[in-house]
């Protein structure tokens, strides 16, 4: 199962959620980044149709495979500020 981590930081005078090294948009506050990380959060988790899907690798070769709609990864949200924007540790 595929690990996601959102991380709530500072970002561009303001603040973000950032997952693998990708920032969001900026958010006047903490809060609000925090609220828009848990709903992306919670948008992950909804399970989708079963489809059958092809990709290409990298070396060209193309692969079909089965999905069942419900394998969602893993989600965490890491906060190390407390609601005053203050670092906690």
């Amino acid at each position: 199962m595929t690990k996601m981590t959102y991380e709530i930081v500072p970002h561009d005078g303001g603040w973000a959620y950032r997952a693998d090294g990708v920032y969001s948009e900026t958010f006047f506050s903490h809060a609000e980044a925090l609220e828009a990380a848990r709903i992306v959060m919670n948008e992950q988790q909804v399970g989708d149709e079963p489809v059958q899907i092809s990709y290409q690798d990298e070396k060209g070769k193309w692969h079909a495979e089965y999905s069942d709609g419900g394998d969602r990864p893993e989600v965490e949200i890491v906060d190390r500020y407390d609601a005053s924007g203050n670092a906690t540790a």
